[in-house]
């Protein structure tokens, strides 16, 4: 697929504005990790994961929960799991602290909660997005103090990020020689685009999310929206985003994306992705929405992997890859809705 975005002189910054309202005939998995630093910063992150998946029928009765979970986690400053409690409970829950966000905790994961990994659960879907919300949550200072660059030198250079600190080759934002990079490697925070932004539920639809928290002060949350529904084919609508409150009101974000995709009904394969990238923090970032389409012909069922396997390195955005591999859940989903979601 051609690049639509080589050579762009800005990053995007066009929120999408409120979700959508609810298709009749369809599920919505609305998830929030929501983090705070109760001591400040550079100390352990407070981190509340809130997952609800929520049918709409297409008769036009009324809609009803299927599921809701939630996770409250500790979490140091190198992503380290230092605990966590889920609700409803599992067993063995506690064998994640200690492990670190990343293919340490995912391998982990896949084993302490093999049967929510199995029926697509909204816990699963929270904890396996833990790698990713822990890794951008301390944006969120970006915008409540002087000088972030400074407050990072002070606190020494972050080592749980990229290669030591080092993000050149990370992803397509970082590709060697991007406008978003320093000589050493670290991020260029003095020109990161973001985009004050509404509040993802729509007036019109206040059932349409799950109760979000009302943060104070410094605090980040990653949002995630997808809804299912069937007619001749899968259709698959995602909305995506990163935002931390602001010190004069309102919410900032730094990351949006809306996607659209299908799936063929029998099979369960891709058959086509479009990829919308609403607010990014630098020009380059955008250069991995087209490689989305490297997922076409891939099975459902089989994104959470095979993202991370094809769409490494400069191929991707760490951030993009999440909201992709969220579609794995997407069969489970299915099922669930039975006949209330086919057109």
């Amino acid at each position: 697929m051609k690049n639509l975005y080589p050579a762009m002189t800005k990053a995007p910054s066009d929120p999408s504005g409120y979700s959508p309202l609810r298709p009749a005939g369809s599920i919505r998995r609305t998830t929030t990790i929501d983090t705070i630093w109760p001591e400040g910063y550079g100390r352990p992150m407070a981190m509340t994961g809130t997952g609800r998946d929520y049918l709409t029928p297409l008769d036009g009765a009324p809609g009803r929960k299927l599921a809701l979970d939630q996770f409250r986690m500790l979490s140091s400053p190198m992503r380290e799991i230092l605990a966590v409690e889920v609700e409803p409970h599992r067993e063995n829950i506690n064998m994640l602290i200690g492990c670190r966000a990343g293919s340490q905790s995912r391998s982990i994961l896949a084993e302490v909660l093999a049967v929510d990994r199995k029926a697509g659960t909204p816990l699963f879907q929270l904890f396996d997005d833990f790698a990713g919300a822990s890794l951008v949550a301390g944006w969120a200072w970006r915008l409540w103090v002087d000088d972030w660059d400074a407050l990072i030198a002070k606190n020494g250079k972050p080592k749980h990020i990229g290669k030591g600190g080092n993000m050149e080759g990370v992803c397509a934002g970082f590709a060697p020689g991007a406008s978003s990079l320093k000589a050493d490697g670290s991020p260029r925070n003095d020109i990161q685009s973001m985009a004050a932004v509404p509040s993802l539920v729509h007036p019109d639809d206040p059932e349409g999310w799950h109760p979000l928290a009302d943060q104070k002060g410094c605090a980040m949350r990653r949002a995630r929206r997808i809804d299912i529904w069937v007619d001749d084919v899968v259709q698959i609508d995602i909305g995506f985003q990163d935002s931390a409150n602001a010190p004069g009101g309102g919410r900032i974000a730094v990351h949006e994306y809306r996607v659209r995709a299908t799936a063929d009904l029998k099979s369960l394969e891709l058959l086509s992705i479009d990829v919308d990238p609403r607010i990014l923090p630098y020009r380059e970032c955008p250069a991995a929405s087209p490689n989305a389409s490297k997922m076409i012909g891939v099975k459902l069922g089989d994104l959470r992997e095979t993202v991370l396997e094809q769409l490494r390195g400069t191929v991707g955005c760490t951030h993009l890859n999440d909201v992709l591999r969220s579609m794995t859940d997407v069969p489970q989903l299915l099922a669930r809705g039975g006949a209330d979601i086919r057109h």
